[in-house]
């Protein structure tokens, strides 16, 4: 499921390339000249966790790919060079497979993340050529997390997963702009990275679903839509 949408993506992303490539004409000339733009994104998301242990142990994900939705503020520092806020909501669900036990009951926790993704970004474009600029991005983020059960006082031993509500990423990607007739589409894939441990910890500090984790932090990647 999650190749079949990034290749999906993929040659959308080439279609378009080629169709404004091919076009004689150079639409909207004047568009980067612009101090501030706005726009929206539409995404989808493939994230998981990487986990770090403090003691030897064995614990696996199983992903329901997301989505990403949001709105964007463009501000234009240099020709080449543009500074963005792209708050959004991102969602997706997983399961955390606890394999040292030998119950369900016990070794399965849903761990479904609703995100408030507040990302500030740098991008960084090459010379426009024709209808396509090729850009880099990179930036960090502030992400609330919806659904972290953070101040739950229940926990694993009562079949409760808990994360922390407040959360910060960083992100680096790549794509290109296309510009049509009436507006700008830019198609990206990009990575995201926690910078802090998002689990929260059991009470008991001998907790076996806890006590064996030393980090525990999104990663993930996203294919992102922009028409501005």
């Amino acid at each position: 499921m999650n190749k079949k949408i990034i290749l999906f993506g993929f040659f959308l992303w080439i279609s378009a390339s080629l169709y404004a490539q091919r076009n004689r004409v150079d639409y909207l000339p004047n568009f980067d000249k612009r101090k501030i733009h706005y726009g929206f994104y539409l995404g989808l998301n493939n994230n998981d966790f990487v986990v770090r242990y403090e003691t030897p142990s064995y614990i696996t994900t199983k992903v329901t790919p997301g989505f990403n939705v949001g709105l964007i503020v463009d501000y234009r520092l240099h020709k080449n060079i543009n500074l963005r806020l792209e708050p959004g909501l991102m969602s997706n669900s997983k399961k955390m497979y606890f394999n040292y036990f030998t119950t369900k009951k016990d070794s399965v926790r849903e761990a479904s993340s609703t995100f408030l993704h507040f990302p500030l970004v740098v991008k960084l474009s090459t010379n426009r050529y024709k209808n396509i600029r090729p850009y880099l991005l990179a930036g960090i983020s502030y992400d609330y997390n919806f659904s972290s059960n953070e101040k739950n006082q229940d926990d694993n031993s009562a079949g409760e997963f808990r994360m922390k509500i407040h959360n910060f990423m960083y992100e680096i990607g790549f794509g290109v702009d296309i510009y049509l007739y009436f507006f700008k589409f830019s198609p990206s894939i990009r990575g995201l990275f926690a910078i802090n441990n998002e689990l929260k910890y059991d009470n008991d500090p001998n907790s076996s679903w806890t006590k064996p984790i030393n980090f525990l932090g999104t990663r993930g990647i996203f294919l992102t839509f922009a028409f501005e």
